[in-house]
């Protein structure tokens, strides 16, 4: 694997941008984020090379750093922050990965953020008939010391047409299922940084491969796939 690396050079841009977020600092500094930008991408392209050594990557992106104010009561222009996703080959494997680097809210996440519809009937009807496969991964301490509990968002009461008494009513309750890492900048700026990033991503395995079984097969366990 590549020594490529995040900077401490680009953590204090990123701070400064977030004091001097205006269109005039910006375009005087452009220079300097570009240089910036362009590491930042070296990054994800190897990450990228490193992912598929265990994983399907279908594409990875490098978000802009403007933001859509349209619709934001915060009109500040630009981000304060360096992102990047990457997508899991298309309907056989699903979910994907997100990396985010900003001076102290460093982190990476994984898992399903937005499930259409009828993937997330499809997860909570699995977990209305079992869910003990799903637990013994997610709660494996090996996998909890690196990504700790699952995360997201969920509704305040049980959807339509399901038990709230549910033994798993907690993971039917749910909109998203995501895990988070969250890095210091002292853990950011080490050489190893990539590959810890990596060995992460890696050791959520176990989990996708479930959710991409419930997700290709019915409740019968007969694969959706041609």
């Amino acid at each position: 694997m590549e020594n490529v690396g995040i900077s401490k050079n680009t953590l204090d841009f990123l701070n400064k941008l977030k004091r001097n977020n205006t269109r005039e600092w910006f375009l005087e500094h452009k220079t300097e984020f570009k240089i910036h930008e362009t590491k930042f991408k070296e990054f994800v392209a190897v990450l990228n090379e490193a992912l598929n050594a265990h994983d399907e990557i279908e594409k990875s992106k490098v978000f802009r750093i403007y933001r859509d104010v349209r619709f934001s009561k915060d009109k500040t222009p630009y981000k304060t922050h360096l992102a990047a996703s990457y997508t899991r080959s298309g309907t056989k494997l699903r979910g994907g990965y997100y990396l985010q680097i900003k001076e102290g809210e460093s982190f990476i996440a994984t898992g399903f953020w937005e499930p259409n519809k009828e993937d997330l009937f499809r997860i909570r009807k699995e977990f209305e008939v079992d869910a003990s496969e799903f637990r013994e991964i997610i709660e494996a301490k090996d996998f909890v010391n690196v990504w700790g509990s699952l995360v997201g968002d969920e509704l305040k009461k049980a959807p339509k047409g399901f038990d709230a008494t549910h033994p798993n009513i907690d993971l039917i309750k749910k909109k998203q299922y995501i895990f988070v890492r969250k890095f210091t900048d002292k853990e950011v700026l080490s050489p190893n940084f990539l590959a810890i990033v990596n060995e992460s991503f890696k050791a959520i395995r176990p989990y996708f491969d479930i959710m991409s079984d419930i997700l290709t097969t019915n409740l019968n366990g007969e694969s959706l796939l041609d």
